[in-house]
This record gives structure tokens, C-alpha cells and sequence, in this order.
């Protein structure tokens, strides 16, 4: 009868949180120590808070190791003490090689998206932002390049049209979790795939969000707007300003089509006062349905109308 193998995990948010579980439970591996970020201040009250990986590990009694320098000699002779066979990450930092091929057998990343499509930090945001029907999760072999090593497993999952980044983060934590316990259970039995991945001139990065990547652009057309939406809701939100210079986040939104003749300029603030709140985008409208104000909570449009003046947006009949 073959040996658990011994398992180091490693994850930060909320999203790695049911893979940790799933690895608990599995009877081929069992995790001997989790490696997760320092606690950070968080609140109203800046109090140190620990990350949710660590909140998990915690109440099941495990080991936790929390470098600020994953090349730290003293980390790493730490991490050696484990003797682990394998390490699976999922939503951690970057790993040194000294990290990342010190178990005998590897390590193993869980990335939210079909690789090789959207190698980099924010896959899930870029698949919504790019209007896709289909994603899904990864496992593969750490190597050197972020996000190229070889391909293990995948699990698909259709992308509804009412998903947006707080819906399909959900719905991917859950999908990645089965599938680490699928490939940790197949590299126990030695049955585990290893395919290199393509590279291909279609595939797309998914780089860390910028401030930027949240502002609505009235020039380009409504559809690709309600995308940018979906793939920044709840956290960080797209935005633009209202005409009077108020910051605005824009948390759902849907795209009305419009005959050319009917279309005023792009970036035209049209509402009724107490319905709709929309903006004229290149062939229709953008038309508002949750929104934020600055410094207020997230609200239904109507509910917003009731209590915001619109100084410079003109009442439709």
C-alpha cells in the first residue's frame, strides 16, 4: 500500500480556502504544513487580520509559515524540515526555483483559467472583460515563466451571462478544489499527465488590474462596456464621473441597442429622474442598473435616483 504523500500548501485569499479543504480529506496526500502571507492590517480599526488560508489551517490544527522573503535561507530550511513529496499553490505569490523544486516531486499550481489562455494574475477578471462563454481551471507544473509549465488537468465551465467577478470567483474555487484532489490523487498512482503547453498567437495575458483598467470609455460600444462591468464587480469596480465630477462605480449594467438617428454623442447623461440612469455609447446605451457613489453603498439605480441630485443631466420625458 502506497504512503500519503506528505503535502505543503500554499495560498493567501478566500479562493484557496476549499482546495485546502479538499487536500484534507484526501486520502492520498495529507498536508503536513500551509505557507500563506503575513497577517495585514484590515477594518475600520486597521487591526492585523490573518489571511483566510491561515484562519483555515489554523482550526484543523496545521503547521503555518508566514516569509515576507521566500528567499530567506531560514524560510527555506524551514520549509525543508517538512520533507514534502509535493506542494500545491493556488493563489500565492511567485516562487524562487529553491522553493518551487524542493520536493522530490514538484510543485503543483491550481490557476483559474484554460492555460494557455490568461497566464498572469487576473484571469478571471480577463476572461469576463473579453466577453467569453467558457472558462475554467488548470492544474500544471511550476517552472521558470509564470504560467507555462506543463498541463496536467483541466475542468470547463460555462460562463452565464448574468456572471460576473464575484459570481465566477465563486463558482471557480469550488471547480479548482476538485480538481487539485483529482491531480494530487493521479500523482500519487503516478498517472498524472504532463503536457507542454502551446503557444499559439491568439492567447491572451491576464496582467494585474491597474486603475485604468476600471475607467468607462463612452467611445467604444455598449456591449464591450457591460463586459468591462461583469469583469470588475463587485471589487474594484469600473467607474467614470457623473457630470457634476462625482466619482461613480458602476457594479451592473446592461446594453441598449439604438438606431443610429436616435444615438446623441457618446458620453451623453440621459435619466428619467426616477427609472433609469443611462449613457450614450456608440450605437446605443449604456444603461445603469447598480451603481456607488463616492462614499456611499452599492444601490439599485432607482434607489439612487431617489436620493442624488444629477446637476448637467437632462430629465427625458
Amino acid at each position: 500500500m502506497l504512503l500519503p504523500l506528505r503535502l505543503i500548501f500554499m495560498g493567501t485569499p478566500d479562493f484557496a480556502v476549499p482546495t485546502l479543504t479538499a487536500l484534507l480529506a484526501l486520502p492520498e496526500a495529507r498536508v503536513v504544513a500551509v505557507v500563506t502571507g503575513p497577517d495585514r492590517p484590515a477594518g475600520r480599526g486597521r487591526q492585523l487580520q490573518a489571511s483566510a488560508v491561515k484562519q483555515a489551517a489554523l482550526a484543523h490544527g496545521l503547521p503555518v509559515l508566514q516569509p515576507t522573503n521566500l528567499k530567506d535561507p531560514a524560510f527555506q530550511e524551514e520549509l525543508r524540515s517538512y520533507a514534502a513529496d509535493l506542494q500545491v499553490v493556488v493563489a500565492f505569490r511567485m516562487l524562487p526555483e529553491a522553493v518551487w523544486n524542493m520536493p522530490r516531486l514538484g510543485s503543483v499550481n491550481i490557476h483559474g483559467s484554460l492555460l494557455p489562455q490568461y497566464r498572469g494574475a487576473a484571469p478571471i477578471n480577463w476572461a469576463l472583460m473579453h466577453g467569453d462563454q467558457e472558462t475554467g481551471v488548470t492544474s500544471f507544473f511550476l517552472r521558470h515563466e509564470i504560467d507555462t509549465g506543463d498541463l496536467i488537468l483541466q475542468s470547463k465551465i460555462a460562463i452565464a451571462p448574468d456572471d460576473d467577478f464575484g459570481s465566477l470567483y465563486d463558482k471557480l474555487k469550488v471547480l479548482g478544489a476538485d480538481l487539485a484532489a483529482r491531480t494530487v490523487a493521479a500523482i500519487a498512482v503516478g498517472h498524472a499527465p504532463s503536457t507542454p503547453q502551446p503557444n499559439t498567437p491568439d492567447l491572451r495575458p491576464a496582467p494585474k488590474l491597474a486603475k485604468e483598467t476600471g475607467r468607462l470609455d463612452f467611445t467604444r460600444p455598449a456591449p464591450e462596456l457591460v463586459n468591462q462591468v461583469r469583469g470588475l464587480s463587485p471589487a474594484p469596480a469600473a467607474y467614470t464621473a457623473l457630470p457634476d465630477g462625482r466619482g461613480l462605480k458602476v457594479l451592473r449594467a446592461q446594453a441598449l441597442l439604438a438606431p443610429e438617428a436616435e444615438a446623441p454623442a457618446p458620453g451623453t447623461w440621459a435619466t428619467d429622474g426616477k427609472h433609469y440612469l443611462r449613457v450614450a455609447t456608440p450605437g446605443g446605451w449604456l444603461d445603469l442598473l447598480d451603481v456607488q457613489l463616492e462614499g456611499k453603498k452599492r444601490m439599485g439605480v432607482a434607489e439612487f435616483l431617489r436620493g442624488v441630485k444629477l446637476p448637467g443631466v437632462a430629465l427625458a420625458g
